[in-house]
């Protein structure tokens, strides 16, 4: 085996340890990767129509994260992209030195590590120009999945390459990217998308390709059932709905609730209406609800109706895209009515905005690390990034670690759809058990937060477990 064949186990190494003796900046770092606000990234777009142009692709040769533009990692690149992976290395190594948070760079140092020898494809697809913070979320668990299997000798023996593809959360254009990757041979697997309306549009094409998608975050229900090469490692909404109307009506004992919602979002309608017919399965209902994206939508109007309704408790069901305004809503309520709320309200954002009128809110979300946090990932997790990822990059990683098992058995297309689909398929992953349903969904209960006063995510509060 070549010296080239030979370093990227010892470069990862290496890396790893001069960034652990580097130290500091904890908090930065933790409230950076607790969930960054998914607010529209600086900079140009990689494309500027729903076209799959080859600058919205990328496995090393394209700057996508342009918040991270250091000259090092540029001219990693630049190398990457003339072929000198030698150089490519050492540029990367160097980026990564000075800013270890950076999974596009790391991602981009595993491929340059594997150069022109053989490897495995798979792809992400994230929205790095206009959700820039929560792909950085997702492409942190897939780089950290590349980086332990490649460090431990790759797929029998096989280094994975991983492909970046930005679809700027539209469906649109995700439809288009989803044609593209059908039509690379080379790509295996695809780890996307980010939103169900992204997924659902991209997941008829793969399905039509048969190409294995599996989303680590979009949660509608709409995606059960879509196809046998269609799969997530997030719960559906439908196991949010039934946490989220089961505390309502148990732990609270409230059974009135006035919903807020997104009319533009599929995931937000998705789980209105599983809230819905849980809350009135178990004895509750629902007396109001305020579509968020009326031009109309008053924070404190709404709040004066629906108590005038009868509403005990405001249940928070925005998509990212309308998260200041029912933050407007917490705002305006100041504890007055119990909030509840989906797992888009998971974010910092949330704790800096929403401040003390958050505190005692809660959120149903799919994982949380301090529910485990001595597990073998949560530790991992702080080598790699040097603070806490979320569930985002916890369910990321799983769907990467989906995949690597599903090409340990069979490297093609359909060897990988045909693992998956198996009765005795399973996985132990950084967020439990992985096996799938005969629909493509994972049978996981929902955890719930609580907003409570802290110090972890630098905002004075942090989202911590509810006790029982």
């Amino acid at each position: 085996m070549s010296q080239k064949n030979e370093t990227p186990a010892l470069i990862v190494a290496l890396l790893l340890t001069a960034l652990l003796l580097g130290g500091g900046g904890w908090l930065l770092f933790n409230r950076f990767l607790s969930g960054g606000s998914k607010t529209p990234a600086s900079g140009s777009q990689p494309g500027s129509s729903f076209e799959a142009t080859p600058n919205r692709f990328s496995d090393g040769t394209q700057l996508l994260d342009p918040s991270n533009a250091s000259p090092e990692k540029q001219a990693g690149i630049a190398a990457i992209e003339s072929g000198n992976f030698e150089q490519a290395v050492q540029d990367l190594t160097a980026s990564l030195q000075a800013n270890r948070n950076d999974p596009e760079a790391l991602i981009y140092l595993n491929n340059a590590q594997i150069g022109e020898q053989k490897s495995y494809t798979i792809a992400v697809a994230v929205p790095t120009a206009t959700f820039l913070s929560t792909a950085l979320e997702i492409l942190r668990g897939v780089a950290q999945a590349q980086t332990e299997v490649n460090g431990a000798g790759g797929i029998n023996g096989v280094p994975l390459k991983v492909k970046i593809a930005s679809d700027d959360d539209n469906s649109a254009l995700a439809r288009t990217l989803a044609q593209s990757l059908v039509q690379d041979s080379s790509v295996l697997g695809v780890v996307g998308h980010l939103s169900s309306g992204a997924s659902l549009a991209a997941g008829e094409v793969y399905q039509q390709g048969g190409l294995v998608m599996i989303s680590p975050t979009s949660t509608a229900v709409q995606l059960s059932n879509l196809g046998d090469y269609v799969f997530r490692t997030v719960p559906s909404d439908r196991f949010s709905a039934t946490t989220l109307s089961r505390y309502m009506l148990t732990d609270l004992q409230r059974r009135n609730a006035a919903l807020f919602f997104d009319s533009s979002s599929q995931y937000s309608l998705s789980l209105k209406e599983e809230f819905t017919t849980a809350v009135a399965n178990d004895g509750g209902q629902v007396v109001a609800d305020f579509d968020l994206k009326n031009p109309g939508f008053s924070a404190s109007g709404a709040i004066q109706q629906a108590t005038q309704q009868g509403a005990e408790v405001l249940v928070l069901l925005p998509s990212s895209g309308v998260l200041n305004l029912a933050l407007q809503v917490v705002t305006v309520n100041q504890q007055k009515l119990p909030l509840l709320a989906g797992d888009d309200v998971y974010d910092p954002k949330t704790l800096e905005v929403g401040g003390a009128a958050a505190e005692g809110m809660v959120v149903a979300v799919p994982w949380i690390l301090l529910s485990n946090p001595n597990s073998a990932f949560a530790q991992a997790s702080r080598q790699f990034w040097g603070g806490d990822v979320n569930w985002r990059s916890a369910m990321a990683y799983d769907a990467a670690q989906v995949l690597i098992a599903g090409l340990k058995q069979n490297p093609t297309r359909q060897g990988v759809q045909q693992t998956l689909t198996a009765p005795n398929f399973s996985l132990s992953g950084a967020t439990g058990t992985v096996r799938f349903l005969s629909s493509g969904d994972r049978s996981q209960p929902m955890q719930l937060v609580t907003v409570e006063p802290g110090r972890r995510s630098g905002y004075g509060f942090d989202f911590v477990p509810v006790t029982p």
